[in-house]
């Protein structure tokens, strides 16, 4: 059998036996709107830890790191283990914080419709769908130069398929059963990466030998002191870090968590448990600059440089697979989560099983064009770091708004939108260049450091300068949100003035 066919029997086949064992687990369940965008506190401590690393995890950790490891070396993968966990044990007080202050709550952009107002909402809303349907186009795209490289498989289909097979059970099941996959993938996970690292290392004699030729033509990927890999490291800190406040799929887990202290466990675990998967698959980078690749490609060149046996590529598509399925479904149902709060609020009169209807529907409305954008082929890195760019500069009025009382809506959406604004002047063009005759274009630790450094500098003036005429109460949010399944459904938030 070709390497081709046995890379589609793969395909169809894992794909295949996520998508049943997600729809099996869905159909013994009773669904309703609220199991299908919250699960609230239905998952314990094992779980919770096992899908907050998975929902991370994506195929992406075998593109980027490695890109990153090939390109910036040791310290840049260092800044991408820590922009990594960074995030999630940022959400061990976050996550606590929304639950207190809005108890039945679902989503980010609902506290800030609530907080500050329709504005900074719609602001929260765009950035929110922006970034998690370029991640979402990203993990198919990953996926998809994975399989054309290994099986010699287009794009356009691999997508479909994996991006199907996910619609089974997410569309189906949402969180409750994405998180049941979870679950599954994780266990498949990690100790797959691990037989990967470990083959490839073997065939290349050691790491002796696999970076012999770095420490000859590119010592400064092994020197601590790599300026550049320094400089990328840190902006991949503020990056990463901006772009998950904004992911939905984390604050889904926040609501899912059993207990408040189950919350603050499985994100806390889970970025310790980050760290060391991050620092493997950058270094799967480093040995593939063994043979000079340094691209988004860099892994997957190495396997085919190093003609390994059909049964190590086996394994690596289904490592591929499971990352990608755990990521797909999570960022699915957290789209279609961020818009079901304003489905309730336009049609007031139509019935919970109307909601989950539509709720489905747009899981898949949000899937199709990302299979387009897959079937191109764009940078995997590239793509994330563009929709980081736009939350590197609203991530910090979100946060402060959690917390401050005098943060106004017009001060929060100001700071955020001149950050966006101030960042993208200086955003490097696909290719990584400059595109603007403006000292520092085209340098992403500066693009990203202004971003971020703008907004926070115009929140904190603002709040000493412009301070909301009465401090907002908290408490008052308690009863704002109401669950989605009960006889109260019907009554619309009220927002904040």
């Amino acid at each position: 059998m070709s390497i081709a066919a046995i890379g589609v029997l793969v395909l169809l086949v894992t794909a295949g036996l996520f998508a049943l064992l997600g729809f099996l687990y869905a159909s013994r369940q009773t669904i309703n709107l609220e199991e299908f965008m919250v699960s609230r506190n239905q998952f314990g401590g094992g779980m919770a830890f096992a899908t907050v690393v998975a929902s991370a995890m994506g195929v992406w950790i075998l593109f980027s790191p490695p890109q990153v490891g090939a390109g910036s070396g040791l310290t840049g993968i260092i800044g991408y283990c820590i922009g990594s966990a960074l995030p999630l044990s940022l959400f061990t007080v976050l996550g606590p914080r929304l639950r207190r202050i809005l108890p039945n709550g679902h989503s980010l952009n609902e506290f800030v419709l609530l907080r500050f107002g329709n504005a900074m909402y719609l602001l929260a809303l765009l950035v929110i769908v922006f970034y998690m349907f370029i991640y979402l186009s990203a993990e198919l795209t990953a996926i998809a130069k994975a399989v054309q490289i290994l099986a010699n498989v287009p794009l356009g289909w691999t997508a479909l398929v994996v991006i199907t097979a996910t619609f089974l059970y997410t569309t189906y099941g949402g969180l409750r059963s994405t998180i049941f996959t979870d679950a599954i993938q994780f266990t498949v996970m990690v100790p797959l990466l691990l037989i990967s690292f470990w083959i490839s290392l073997t065939a290349l004699g050691g790491w002796q030998a696999a970076l012999e030729p770095i420490r000859l033509e590119a010592p400064e990927l092994l020197s601590w002191s790599n300026l550049s890999g320094i400089k990328f490291g840190a902006t991949l800190i503020i990056a990463i870090l901006g772009a998950e406040i904004f992911n939905q799929s984390s604050w889904q887990r926040v609501y899912a968590g059993r207990t408040t202290r189950t919350v603050q466990r499985s994100f806390l675990w889970g970025a310790i448990a980050l760290l060391p998967v991050l620092a493997i698959a950058g270094s799967l980078g480093l040995l593939a600059r063994h043979f000079g690749f340094s691209d988004d490609r860099a892994f997957f060149s190495m396997i085919q440089e190093l003609s390994l046996p059909s049964g190590f590529i086996v394994l690596v598509l289904v490592l591929a697979l499971a990352l990608v399925m755990s990521t797909l479904s999570s960022l699915l149902n957290g789209i279609a989560s961020v818009f079901t709060g304003d489905l309730i609020r336009l049609f007031p009169a139509l019935q919970v099983r109307g909601l989950l209807r539509a709720s489905r529907v747009l899981t898949i409305a949000f899937g199709i064009p990302a299979i387009l954008i897959a079937a191109r082929g764009f940078d995997v890195l590239y793509l994330f770091l563009l929709a980081d760019l736009v939350c590197a500069g609203a991530f910090v009025p979100v946060i402060v708004g959690l917390y401050s009382t005098r943060l106004t809506q017009r001060v929060a959406l100001t700071a955020s939108l001149v950050g966006i604004v101030g960042g993208a002047l200086f955003f490097p063009a696909p290719d990584f260049s400059a595109w603007l005759p403006l000292p520092g274009n085209g340098d992403l630790l500066v693009s990203f450091a202004i971003a971020a450094l703008l907004s926070s500098l115009l929140v904190w003036l603002g709040i000493i300068f412009f301070p909301a005429a009465h401090a907002f109460d908290f408490k008052t949010l308690q009863d704002k949100v109401k669950n989605y399944d009960r006889s109260t459904l019907q009554e619309p938030a009220q927002v904040a003035d």
